[in-house]
């Protein structure tokens, strides 16, 4: 499969349904038949910055995204949402997930437990109902993904919590260039 027919099948999915459950398992499908079709991203967008992950965009459409997401070995996210839902494939390395069950008052979040993906692993990273989680690069390469988003991951605000107390922090993600210098 090349990246123009992915793009294409995604645009059907989102087109055809608002149930964003089923769009992410179709996206989810898609996805894993991406990476499984040897799919290889431009060089540009496989790399790291050192100090944090970078976001780069590979294709923004009214009403969802693709972003490759680049971590350097041991970088970590804060505890966040994404206030969309979203797939994502594990194109190189390994990220560890920890989910946290979504909060409705003050107090500690709860761990809701966490698991490894590895290259050519799929999951639904979020729906709007089930969206907070933090993520770990794993493995001594760059951890690298490709997102599918169900609104431009860039511009939106999103939360950042605090897993302690469950404070809450808006903020915009950005996007970076391949240099590595936000858009």
């Amino acid at each position: 499969m090349n990246l123009q027919t992915f793009l294409d099948d995604v645009a059907s999915i989102v087109a055809a349904s608002d149930d964003q459950h089923e769009i992410t398992e179709r996206v989810a499908e898609r996805l894993s038949a991406l990476l499984d079709s040897g799919y290889r991203l431009p060089p540009e967008l496989t790399r790291p910055s050192p100090d944090h992950h970078v976001n780069y965009p590979l294709h923004l459409a009214p009403g969802w995204c693709v972003a490759v997401v680049v971590w350097a070995p041991g970088q970590r996210t804060p505890v966040h949402g994404h206030e969309t839902w979203g797939a994502v494939g594990i194109y190189s390395g390994a990220e560890r997930e920890i989910r946290y069950a979504k909060p409705t008052g003050p107090g500690p979040l709860v761990e809701l437990g966490e698991q490894v993906f590895r290259r050519g692993e799929v999951t639904v990273c979020c729906t709007t109902d089930d969206d907070v989680h933090s993520v770990v690069a794993e493995s001594g390469e760059p951890t690298i993904g490709i997102h599918v988003y169900g609104a431009d991951i860039g511009t939106i605000e999103r939360r950042r919590y605090d897993p302690a107390t469950g404070d809450v922090e808006w903020f915009v993600g950005g996007w970076h260039t391949p240099a590595g210098t936000p858009v």
